[in-house]
């Protein structure tokens, strides 16, 4: 896979000519941009294990983003180009690292502006002993292209489920076609990885995660999703695992866009009682609460 002189990695399809150095809608350009990797304790415990467990996730935050969420809490990451240039050998070596650290899998996070250098990476990680799952940390914002390519590299789907509604995608994210874009990439998701697989210890190995962060003021939009994941599971015929998140804050630009406020407890519990009329606890759903890391700034990659 080549770097694009047209890209159309993401669902905006900018066309930038990327192989000549112009950045993207992303903000992505002829580097390999990497702002952080480390062991990460907060993901879902079928991912990273208790928090107090040292080995957790091994995450690569990548630079640049496709959505424009006016309350992303990696902000300086994914909007303000925070981020350091490495080598595709470098990439691999990191994977190297956190598996070595004791990663229970490896966790690329916003990944999809940098397809070709992350695959390529991965086929020399792999050449070099890696045996972690893959674990494909998305917004959800996917071409059914891109999550093709990726078959045979990723093994766990992590991907968000925003919006149901599309001037609500449009108004936080500048992205209206964002419910139609999502469903597709899902399903496609599903179908490459089946349902999920777990290990001796209960981690999980693959499938899909799918997260939902409710937002104040938005129930209704959060049970037009849960409606949607119950419909797509249905017509499917292949489990998930739902992750229904209470984490919100107003970080960035939400109080702006009139999300200047954490979610009730009243509203998150209408969210999971929602999900549970629908069906979607059957087996397993993660509640993820408020607990999590914050932004972390970018370390000496050179030293992972």
């Amino acid at each position: 896979m080549e770097l694009p002189h047209q890209c159309t990695l993401c669902p905006r399809a900018c066309r930038a000519d990327r192989a000549a150095g112009h950045a993207g809608y992303c903000g992505a350009d002829d580097r390999l941009m990497v702002a952080r990797a480390a062991l990460h304790h907060w993901e879902e415990p079928c991912l990273s294990g208790d928090p107090q467990d040292r080995r957790g996730s091994g995450t690569v935050f990548f630079s640049g983003c496709s959505l424009r969420c006016c309350y992303c809490q990696n902000y300086p990451i994914s909007q303000d180009g925070v981020g350091k240039a490495i080598s595709v050998q470098r990439l691999a070596d990191i994977f190297l690292q956190l598996q070595h650290d004791g990663a229970r899998n490896l966790n690329l996070v916003t990944a999809t502006q940098y397809l070709p250098w992350v695959c390529e990476a991965l086929d020399l990680a792999k050449d070099g002993g890696l045996t972690l799952p893959v674990v494909y940390n998305t917004g959800g914002y996917e071409t059914v292209e891109t999550v093709k390519a990726l078959q045979g590299y990723v093994d766990i789907w992590l991907t968000d489920f925003k919006y149901a509604a599309s001037d609500l995608a449009a108004r936080l994210s500048s992205a209206a076609d964002y419910p139609v874009v999502a469903e597709a990439a899902l399903r496609q998701m599903l179908r490459q990885t089946g349902a999920p697989a777990y290990d001796a210890e209960g981690f999980l190995r693959r499938g899909v995660i799918v997260r939902h962060l409710a937002l104040p003021g938005c129930v209704a939009d959060s049970f037009a999703i849960l409606q949607l994941l119950a419909r797509l599971r249905d017509e499917e015929k292949v489990s998930f695992i739902p992750s229904l998140m209470s984490q919100f804050t107003p970080f960035y630009k939400a109080a702006s866009q009139g999300l200047g406020r954490r979610i009730t407890t009243y509203e998150y519990r209408k969210v999971i009682e929602e999900a549970i009329r629908l069906g979607l606890t059957d087996g397993y759903m993660q509640e993820k609460s408020s607990a999590r890391e914050e932004y972390t700034p970018p370390f000496d990659l050179e030293g992972v």
